[in-house]
């Protein structure tokens, strides 16, 4: 067969690499370099190669059947659809667009024209990624529990400034989103999601830059894949030296470990090598014998839906020069590389790590964070500000409610979000958080003293015939993404991961506001679905031998000390006497507020003498075993004023139908 005539546009920078690739394929007779496209001049081309600034025409008057696009992101898509339209395909280099509206551009006018497009991710022509999925779907490491990518590169100050639109978000208006997620080491999230196979759900973004640029160098994202896999990937260029990057596919029974950069994976003591395709071959191999494409454009649609948050996201957060290593080539984030592999390991986000740098993201409500939720169908998506972070619940117009996603918080408080301040329609207060006498109580949460042996409520954990003691057992509930989100409340997933990390629970909650005559009710569920394969028990200390502690589920906690405070059902007044009963609704009530919480699965836990605090009990005196999925709902009314029996049962009723 005659070779496939081949335009470069974009001759310079990466641009050589695929000359020298061309000159490859020339020699073993599968291409020909007919023209190069660029806006600078380009020495040393083969006689015959025509040299031009106008692609279309270019194309044309060669009879070229391939264009190797390798310009700017932000130009690849008024380029890819004039090569298209002149009747040539393409191959794109990565990413495929700088926003996802051009993404989308590209993919119709690939639909008008029936012309290939392959989209340069070289990783994914690595026979390593089928591999690695028929290992999974064998069955070779049980259920997989989530993927992590992990990237450390070093890069100049020089790799800034060598073109126009390196580092940078836009150039004069136009997005360019050239970060590190996104271009220099796009290949570990587009490997990561080529392994999962699932449709990209929720996006978490979190960007810093070290360097003064626009775009981010380090950075961390976590996708919630339709299928409920996690997916995490964290960079950086800011290593001391090159860290090949690399993927675990985390199981219920084992793992893998795929170095995408030498096709290299790892499982069971195991190490095997697998061969790579060159995508420009397989492009040609897909024109002359209807080869299967490895990378057409529809397969990059996950990875844009990534950089589309990226795009969207608030800029990034600038790192202090304090935790830096200032040179005069380049800058160093130290152990950024062990950073990486520990979020690759745990799944997790920079802020969640505790990394230095990273704990002003937090605390400042979101600054240098961002989230997007595609819409089905990827049409709409709708951009998270900052505030993500801490949404705000509103009920008649007004701010009644703050849930705090990921708090900075000691291990022995088993950090978990909560909700904090809760205020009645007046504006008071009817929460508190870290108080003096527990400081591990936190507003309005879900908490569990012993969870298989972890430890999600904070403090001491009860040991029979010892008493409270410091174990070491404490737990962590890790917020992975929000399933919708406004002002009237959210769904979350969140993962349960005991004190080694494993992950041993995931728990689909729910909270929402509801609207009643002068005041309003906070409605919270939750499931909690057990992935440890055995019977799951939920103790507390009174299932240990402390007599009434049978705390352990959703737990409010009031402020204020017990002066004038005052607890009942309908039958029922007093600590003593309500504690433990399984009335259908029971109220805590002082001279400025009342909660009126409904419920009916489990006796209540309430306090009202050594401090204010109530809930349900999931193990009153003995354990509950979870098997499945465990689901609890309790909808509590927050009233200003005092309210007396009559009225709370009513407003129970109201709430309960």
């Amino acid at each position: 067969m005659k070779p496939v005539r081949v335009v470069l546009a974009g001759a310079h920078g990466h641009g050589w690499w695929h000359l020298s690739n061309v000159r490859r394929l020339t020699e073993a007779g599968l291409v020909e370099l007919v023209g190069v496209c660029d806006v600078r001049p380009v020495d040393d081309l083969p006689a015959g190669v025509e040299f031009s600034g106008d692609l279309a025409g270019l194309i044309w008057r060669t009879s070229a059947e391939v264009t190797i696009l390798c310009t700017p992101i932000h130009t690849h898509a008024e380029l890819a659809e004039r090569a298209l339209r002149a009747g040539s395909h393409v191959l794109l280099e990565k990413p495929p667009a700088a926003t996802y509206a051009d993404y989308e551009r590209i993919a119709a006018v690939v639909a008008e024209t029936g012309l290939a497009c392959q989209v340069g991710f070289q990783s994914l022509g690595s026979a390593a990624i089928p591999a690695i999925r028929r290992m999974v779907a064998e069955g070779a490491i049980g259920r997989v529990t989530g993927i992590g990518a992990a990237g450390a590169w070093e890069r100049p100050y020089t790799y800034y400034s060598r073109v126009p639109w390196a580092g940078r978000r836009e150039v004069d208006g136009v997005p360019v989103v050239d970060g590190a997620l996104t271009n220099p080491l796009a290949h570990a999230t587009a490997t990561a999601l080529a392994i999962s196979g699932a449709e990209v759900g929720d996006v978490e973004v979190e960007l810093y830059r070290a360097n003064a640029i626009e775009a981010d160098d380090t950075s961390s994202v976590r996708m919630r894949m339709d299928d409920g896999t996690v997916v995490t990937v964290a960079v950086s260029l800011c290593a001391d030296r090159r860290h090949e990057p690399y993927l675990i596919v985390h199981g219920e029974e084992g793992r893998i470990r795929l170095t995408y950069t030498e096709d290299r994976v790892e499982f069971d003591g195991t190490s095997a090598v697998h061969p790579r395709t060159d995508l420009l071959e397989n492009l040609v191999a897909h024109l002359r014998d209807g080869t299967e494409l490895l990378v057409p454009l529809e397969r990059t649609r996950g990875f844009m839906r990534v950089l589309e948050a990226v795009r969207l996201a608030p800029e990034p957060t600038a790192i202090p020069d304090v935790f830096q290593e200032v040179g005069a080539e380049r800058r160093v984030l130290p152990r950024i590389a062990e950073v990486t592999a520990s979020s690759a390991e745990r799944l997790a986000l920079y802020s969640e790590l505790r990394v230095p740098w990273s704990g002003r993201l937090r605390r400042a409500g979101g600054a240098g964070a961002g989230r997007t939720v595609p819409g089905p169908g990827d049409g709409a998506r709708r951009p998270l500000r900052g505030d993500a972070l801490r949404p705000v619940l509103v009920a008649h117009g007004r701010q009644v409610a703050e849930y705090v996603v990921a708090p900075e918080l000691p291990p022995t408080s088993s950090p978990r979000p909560y909700l904090h301040p809760v205020r009645t329609l007046g504006g008071t207060t009817v929460t508190e958080v870290a108080p003096e006498d527990h400081v591990h109580h936190l507003g309005v949460s879900i908490a569990i003293s012993d969870l298989g042996g972890g430890n999600f409520w904070g403090g001491r954990t009860y040991v029979r015939d010892a008493g409270p003691t410091w174990l070491g057992d404490h737990g962590t509930q890790r917020h992975l993404g929000f399933s919708w989100r406004d002002s009237s409340g959210f769904g979350e997933s969140l993962a349960w991961e005991g004190p080694d990390g494993v992950e041993t629970a995931r728990e689909a909650r729910s909270v929402r506001v509801v609207e009643l005559g002068g005041c309003w009710a906070l409605d919270m569920s939750f499931e909690l679905t057990n992935l440890t394969g055995e019977p799951l028990p939920v103790r507390s200390s009174a299932t240990k031998g402390r007599a009434g502690a049978g705390y352990g589920g959703f737990f409010w906690r009031a402020p204020g000390t017990a002066a004038g405070r005052q607890v009942f059902t309908a039958d029922a007044e007093g600590e003593d006497a309500v504690h433990g009963s399984t009335a259908p609704w029971l109220a805590m009530a002082s001279a400025d507020w009342t909660l009126v919480f409904v419920q009916r699965d489990d006796p209540w836990f309430v306090r009202i003498v050594e401090y204010p605090g109530a809930g349900p009990a999931l193990a009153w005196d003995t354990p509950l075993l979870i098997e499945g999925t465990l689901r609890r709902r309790i909808v509590t009314v927050v009233a200003d004023g005092r309210l007396d029996p009559g009225d709370a049962a009513a407003l129970a009723a109201e709430v309960a139908r």
